[in-house]
């Protein structure tokens, strides 16, 4: 592992190159672990202006690590979590809608290669930048369908799961002998729920979005200088405001 990474984040419209290394990483990870027909691994989502992306990468961009995908409510195309959940539970589709109004997302997508495998990078590293991007963007909460592993890291930032659909939140996915839980942050501007780590270092990265911090990874003991660039020069806090979906329509 290298001792300097950097973390960035784009539009997916706007940097088709990197969105497809990032597709064909997630798509290899997803292989190894025997999954090869995901309802949600496709590349439409690079074609989509309502898509953001979080790279895990080398400081100078040769290398890819990981990563995460943003996805609004656009109230056009439904979020993954509805995709991957419907089938068992529609009512899902109620639960998005109810947020959607004020502005929602979900960051899905997590996924690191097995050389930063237990660094934090595909996981908390991810979500964090994930989480502090949402206040660019506009948008006041955020769903996830976790792995157990995942779970811990959404509670940390203040994400409740959603027990009100699937069994209790959780769902057979994205195979039968594979669990996940849909979770969602409530308050993704203000985090008042999160843990005061997690909320202080989120917060700072927002006030510097450009900055360059030394970050220990939360299960190693080791110690990167990560150089961080969060800025969507072309976001619009307004942009997915007052989104509807239309549930009669709903797949």
């Amino acid at each position: 592992m290298e001792s300097q990474i950097r973390i960035r984040a784009f539009r997916a419209i706007d940097d088709y190159e990197t969105c497809l290394r990032f597709y064909e990483g997630h798509k290899k990870v997803l292989e190894n672990h025997g999954i090869f027909k995901l309802t949600t691994s496709n590349l439409s989502w690079a074609y989509s202006n309502s898509v953001f992306v979080i790279v895990v990468e080398s400081a100078d961009g040769s290398k890819l690590f990981g990563g995460a995908r943003l996805h609004v409510a656009d109230g056009i195309s439904p979020l993954p979590i509805q995709e991957a959940t419907s089938s068992f539970d529609s009512s899902i589709h109620a639960v998005v809608n109810k947020y959607a109004m004020n502005g929602t997302g979900e960051i899905c997508g997590l996924w690191n290669s097995v050389e930063v495998a237990g660094y934090g990078i595909g996981s908390i590293f991810s979500i964090r930048a994930s989480t502090v991007i949402a206040e660019q963007i506009g948008i006041d909460s955020l769903f996830f369908l976790c792995s157990p592993v995942t779970v811990r890291f959404n509670k940390w930032i203040g994400s409740r799961v959603i027990t009100e659909v699937g069994n209790n939140g959780t769902f057979y996915y994205p195979k039968l002998d594979l669990i996940a839980t849909a979770v969602i942050l409530e308050d993704a501007i203000e985090l008042k729920s999160a843990h005061m780590r997690e909320k202080s270092k989120i917060m700072f990265m927002r006030e510097n979005l450009c900055a360059i911090n030394e970050e220990k990874s939360p299960f190693k003991n080791i110690t990167m200088e990560v150089q961080y660039d969060l800025r969507l020069p072309n976001a619009n806090k307004n942009e997915f405001k007052q989104v509807a979906y239309n549930l009669a329509q709903a797949i």
